[in-house]
């Protein structure tokens, strides 16, 4: 008798099998990834950056669609159609070329347009850290370089060198320690990862292998409904970020019919929502995401908000939020609340949460461990298995490489974190502990269990504070040690990237070799970009309204922690309630284990999780609209189908309103460029 398969998760098998692994794997890294890397380099940079400042969102995924149209219309000309293992390589190139501009901004809270910003900021002024800053951080208030706003000078040389540093082992560790973890959750438990099919159906729409067997030979409705989405793009950019760009650079003063980042309404819905922040974001990237994500997972996210907006008037009346006052913007609403209850209280259910988790690790690995079991019991009764001998003949042409080469490289890049930071610090015995544990420990540990949350429901869940608290056991007093490029990252988002390039066909040594070409030409362009923009303007300022509104309370929320190492009453004392901590737990872990009981979703547990506390309704609440017209308009009209559909609209989405902003910015930087003379 057959024995009973385990339940699955219905809508997980649906993403699972959105597309289908070829059974062909292709180069992608040629002479035109080089020229791409170029192209990327010196227009994608500055647009990109420019426009973070801007609208808190980039170009985004925009210019990874840029490059790849623009590259294939190239070939086009010359008479070469691009595979699709190319194209991937272009997509992924300029989707690396994000994460170093990123860095650049400081949305990791590191890089130098961040650091000129916080040395300077009234949250590092007023918590007593801007006298205590390292060199190596940002040069003192005293240095020139502030009036003149260039990083081009002798004092910003530590700073310089240390971003290079972090950014280049950073990758390196990504991408080492993400192939292995998705060599685990995608070859050995096969997750599904919902996210992966929006880049990999773009590119699928973009390629034209004729000769491919394992190409739909029906691909001509990608390419129509990526246009789709690709005008929607352009007609909505061209409000949304191209009109406030060009009357910015034009007139002085930007124009905005849709307020940029978001409508604030805060301050007129205190009177019967007290300490809840309330607006909206015209953002219609917004609406697609909705559709794009798996439906219960944007289920729970609206019901954690609700649960958010329901407790905080109470909390308000019984005097947990006690600083919150009439008046109070989202940004001021949103740091008072923090400190007062959120701080302790998401510390609690974040933990919960990753516990929960690690239990469901655990599970997974036991089915595991009996599906192999069963499996044996099969060849040996068969003597062989075609099927797995062709699957690991398919291993040897995807690129994988040995184990041990990956465990030696991934040993590589962490010590020399670890060697660095310990000369920063004078080889601090308690942070050389912490480090090591960091590096060898915690870091694969929780990269995996993030590994297995993209695999899911492309959630990232991190259980909080982990390194804030080893460095405050530490024992080490001042806050140097708060700036030092450790060895702690979470790697398991580069999974998704994997699993693109698993779907698309393409060769893993296609994408290492490209980013070796890309990443030292990348910095260039950044550290050149950066100095750029900040010359044009002071950085915040209001002509960048997002960095305006948005950067004085990440710079808060950071400082609460920093102050818990200077060796007095901290604000880190005020937020910081074991009590809080406690409840979250709890809470965390009933909620948990209540939805798991009644069968429902596991995307709409950690959906729960993720509206809960500090999220902006401003952009929950258009993601649910969105996921609402998917679910019961198009995928009732459309069927299953519109799981295939909505990704490749988001991809030309993203592509459209790329390629509006990039104009935008092109008139910018023009109009900037142009020298006045007396007569």
């Amino acid at each position: 008798m057959a024995q009973k398969q385990p339940k699955l998760d219905r809508e997980v098998e649906q993403f699972r099998n959105l597309m289908q692994t070829p059974s062909r794997f292709d180069e992608g890294f040629n002479w035109t990834t080089v020229l791409a890397v170029a192209f990327i380099a010196l227009l994608m940079v500055p647009g990109a950056l420019y426009m973070s400042l801007l609208a808190g969102a980039g170009i985004g995924p925009a210019a990874q669609w840029v490059t790849v149209i623009l590259f294939i219309e190239v070939a086009r000309r010359a008479h070469r159609e691009l595979k699709r293992a190319e194209i991937f390589v272009l997509f992924f190139m300029s989707g690396a070329a994000l994460s170093v501009y990123g860095s650049a901004l400081g949305v990791p809270f590191q890089g130098l347009l961040w650091n000129q910003f916080y040395a300077r900021s009234d949250a590092a002024a007023e918590m007593g850290i801007a006298a205590h800053l390292p060199h190596w951080f940002a040069p003192g208030a005293e240095s020139s370089t502030y009036q003149n706003r260039t990083f081009f000078h002798l004092d910003w040389l530590p700073a310089m060198g240390l971003f290079i540093f972090g950014t280049l082992i950073a990758q390196m560790s990504n991408l080492i320690l993400g192939y292995g973890l998705f060599r685990i959750t995608s070859d050995i438990e096969k997750l599904p990862f919902p996210l992966a099919p929006i880049g990999a159906q773009g590119v699928m729409a973009l390629a034209t292998d004729a000769d491919d067997q394992d190409t739909d030979r029906d691909t001509s409705w990608r390419w129509r409904v990526f246009s789709i989405g690709g005008a929607i793009g352009l007609a909505f950019g061209s409000v949304y970020l191209l009109l406030p760009t060009v009357t910015g650079a034009l007139i002085g003063e930007p124009v905005e019919i849709l307020p940029i980042p978001f409508s604030d309404f805060t301050d007129k819905t205190d009177g019967y929502l007290p300490a809840v922040a309330t607006g909206v974001s015209w953002d219609l990237g917004n609406l697609l995401t909705g559709m794009v994500l798996p439906y219960f997972a944007m289920v729970g996210s609206f019901l954690g908000l609700v649960i958010t907006v329901v407790v905080n008037p109470i909390l308000y009346e019984f005097g947990v939020l006690d600083t919150w006052r009439v008046g109070d913007n989202t940004v001021i609403t949103l740091f008072k609340n923090n400190v007062d209850f959120y701080f302790s209280f998401t510390i609690g259910v974040s933990l919960a949460i990753a516990a929960a988790g690690m239990f469901h690790v655990v599970q997974a690995l036991h089915s595991w461990r009996r599906r192999r079991r069963e499996d044996a019991d099969v060849i040996t009764d068969t003597f062989e298995s075609s099927e797995q001998q062709d699957r690991e003949a398919l291993l040897r042409k995807r690129g994988d490489i040995r184990i041990w080469i990956l465990i030696a490289a991934y040993i590589v890049t962490t010590l020399s974190y670890i060697l660095l930071s310990g000369y920063l610090i004078d080889w601090h015995k308690g942070v050389m502990i912490v480090m090591l544990i960091l590096g060898f420990v915690y870091t694969p540990l929780l990269s995996y269990a993030t590994a297995r949350l993209e695999g899911m429901v492309g959630e990232v869940v991190e259980p909080p504070l982990v390194k804030q608290a080893a460095l405050i056991f530490s024992g080490f007093k001042g806050v140097d040690v708060w700036f030092l490029p450790m060895p702690i990252a979470n790697y398991g988002m580069m999974t998704v990237y994997y699993r693109q390039c698993e779907l698309t066909g393409t060769r893993f040594t296609s994408i290492w070799k490209a980013t070796a070409v890309l990443y030292p030409i990348m910095l260039i362009s950044v550290l050149f970009f950066s100095n750029f923009i900040w010359s044009l303007a002071e950085i915040p300022s209001a002509v960048y309204p997002y960095a305006d509104m948005i950067w004085e309370l990440d710079a808060r929320n950071q400082s609460i922690m920093y102050t818990s190492t200077l060796g007095e009453y901290s604000v880190f004392e005020e937020a910081f309630d074991p009590w809080q901590v406690a409840a979250g737990g709890g809470f965390g872990l009933l909620l948990f284990f209540v939805l798991s009981g009644l069968g429902l979703p596991v995307f709409l547990i950690y959906g729960v999780v993720r509206g809960l506390g500090q999220s902006l309704p401003h952009v929950i609440i258009p993601q649910f609209i969105g996921a609402l017209i998917g679910r019961y308009y198009f995928e009732r009209r459309l069927g299953l189908k519109w799981r295939q559909y909505i990704p490749v609209v988001a991809a030309g989405y993203a592509c459209g309103a790329g390629l509006i902003t990039i104009v935008g910015v092109g008139i910018m930087f023009l109009s900037k460029a142009v020298i006045s003379i007396p007569y």
